[in-house]
């Protein structure tokens, strides 16, 4: 991906993501992606410096 570039110097991961849940039924893909950046928000801050989301519910994996 875009490893060692300036962004990534303090040692955060990139990380990509396939989350299957109902959660996600009738919601938009932008909703989607909300729900699961206040899932890692913490992480966001501390751990993750890049994340790739995938969220589909059971019917669409």
């Amino acid at each position: 991906m875009h490893v060692g570039h300036a962004g990534a110097k303090d040692g955060k991961g990139h990380f990509d993501l396939t989350i299957v849940s109902e959660e996600f039924a009738g919601v938009t893909s932008i909703q989607r992606h909300r729900m699961v950046y206040d899932a890692l928000a913490q992480l966001l801050q501390t751990d993750i410096h890049a994340v790739r989301i995938k969220a589909l519910t059971e019917s669409e994996k």
